[in-house]
């Protein structure tokens, strides 16, 4: 993002030691000027400082070598890595920790110019963030936006490669951010991004909590160690207030411990000072009468059914009026705001029968989306769902039953195997389930989007699972044009 600025920016070697108080590198270096930093040394250009980072299979100190090529003047790693190279080495215990500090101060404190309004949790970031830039749009407030799906800038949008960017792209992000006069920004933050200091140097307006459930624990290992890294997001550090959803005990807990200024929200809690009182239904819309603060009450009629988007909608619409913006006038932009691309996004090529992609990778997120499309559907559910690949695989069984559980008519299917067996993962899937009729395993997930469309009928609904918005389908190292949205809407006009 940094080939996106219009200003250059440089940091001294000397303010950098002085800065981690770290004297490691050439004393008579102190006056070398950074002129960008990176960790990754395919990156680097002439004047960088390259952060070699231990990782989980490879040290980034293998990559010295290449970085300097490339053009580093500068090294910083840990004091395992060996280095053999003539430029300036600053070691530290953790240079992660430093990173977000380094690049923060290297782009002169950028989120100190915007207002930044942070978004953790497992389910309902991406929706969220998505609500609550349409506000801002539909308000005339030049906005940006940080997540899963992509990266917006005013009316640009740029690819992404995770939720939240390694630090040093996401300083420079808001670097972008500040000189194209964002005045506010909405981001995603991740539980890696906040146990890996992603986004530690960046200081929010507000951070807000939507859930907890089942996901990452293959990096987290338990559930106490995912809310910990969560948790450390509400911190005097990061942000002075915050936005928590106490509808599950993991909110509940949040709100207890935190001690920055805190906002509850629910869905069912009256103690809450955003609530949800009543929820009706009228055909494919849904009305919600919200409550807040002060004597707000507001009716606001959405096209995003389930319950997990009438939460959404109250986070979003919390957010937004801390942001500045008049409840009336946000509830008037929820009423025509559309859901993230890819969650519970409808295809419709003129069949008579819905269809709809959704994202779902959680054994929550699972049956909620299912629950969701069975308020609104006459006939049969057709849901396809796969596992994807070297990630969480304690919750490959969860989500298998919360599909059977949730569907009249359930796929299993590959999603992203990666260097898994595709066969494996579903074995995984539908452990301790008795398979009847109405269950299928179709590997290819292709033929399984085509198979459940040809076994729709009027009135039905079918539902793919797991990919959303997703363009590629890796497996054993190679990436496949795969869009779940194409291949359903390719399956529903062949079956015409």
């Amino acid at each position: 993002m940094r080939s996106n600025l219009l200003s250059e920016y440089s940091l001294s070697l000397g303010e950098i030691t002085n800065l981690i108080g770290s004297s490691d590198a050439m004393l008579e270096k102190q006056n070398l000027l950074i002129k960008g930093v990176t960790l990754d040394s395919s990156d680097v250009s002439p004047g960088d400082l390259f952060i070699a980072l231990p990782g989980q299979n490879v040290h980034g100190g293998q990559f010295i070598d290449s970085a300097v090529a490339n053009g580093a003047v500068a090294v910083l790693t840990d004091t395992s890595a060996e280095v053999n190279t003539g430029v300036p080495v600053i070691r530290v215990d953790n240079p992660r920790f430093w990173m977000g500090i380094i690049a923060d101060k290297f782009y002169k404190n950028p989120s100190s110019a915007l207002s930044i309004f942070g978004i953790t949790g497992t389910n309902g970031k991406t929706t969220t963030s998505y609500l609550l830039q349409q506000i801002w749009d539909f308000n005339k407030r030049t906005s940006g936006l940080i997540g899963t799906v992509e990266t917006r800038i005013g009316d640009e949008i740029f690819p992404t490669a995770r939720t939240t960017p390694e630090a040093p792209e996401l300083q420079s992000i808001f670097a972008v951010m500040r000189e194209r006069h964002n005045s506010n920004v909405v981001m995603e933050v991740s539980s890696h991004a906040l146990a890996l200091n992603r986004v530690d140097g960046t200081k929010f307006s507000v951070v807000a909590f939507t859930n907890l459930s089942h996901d990452h624990l293959d990096f987290h290992q338990n559930m106490e160690n995912y809310y910990r890294a969560k948790s450390r997001l509400f911190k005097y550090g990061f942000s002075e207030k915050a936005i928590i959803n106490i509808d599950d005990s993991w909110g509940k807990r949040l709100f207890e411990e935190t001690e920055i200024e805190k906002i509850s929200i629910s869905s069912h809690n009256e103690q809450a000072n955003w609530k949800i009182v009543e929820t009706s239904s009228a055909g494919s819309k849904v009305q919600l009468t919200i409550t807040g603060p002060g004597g707000i009450l507001l009716s606001i009629d959405t096209p995003l059914i389930g319950d997990y988007n009438g939460a959404n909608i109250l986070m979003a619409l919390a957010l937004a009026v801390e942001s500045g913006i008049d409840p009336l006038s946000a509830a008037d932009a929820l009423k025509s705001a559309k859901g993230a691309p890819g969650r519970m996004e409808s295809i419709d090529v003129g069949q008579n029968f819905s269809a709809v992609v959704d994202y779902a990778h959680t054994p929550e997120a699972v049956s909620g989306a299912l629950k969701a499309v069975r308020s609104v559907t006459q006939g049969k559910v057709i849901a396809v769902l796969g596992c994807g690949g070297d990630r969480d695989a304690s919750k490959r069984s969860l989500m298998g039953n919360a599909l059977v559980a949730g569907a009249d008519l359930a796929v299993f299917t590959s999603d992203n195997p990666r260097s898994e067996d595709p066969l494996s993962i579903l074995n995984q899937m539908q452990k301790d389930i008795k398979l009847t009729e109405n269950h299928f395993v179709i590997v290819d997930r292709q033929e399984a989007i085509k198979f459940a469309v040809a076994k729709a009928s009027k009135s039905d609904c079918v539902l793919i699972l797991g990919k959303g918005h997703e363009t590629g389908q890796e497996i054993m190292g190679k990436v496949f044009a795969f869009d779940d949205r194409v291949e359903l809407q390719n399956a529903i006009k062949g079956t015409k």
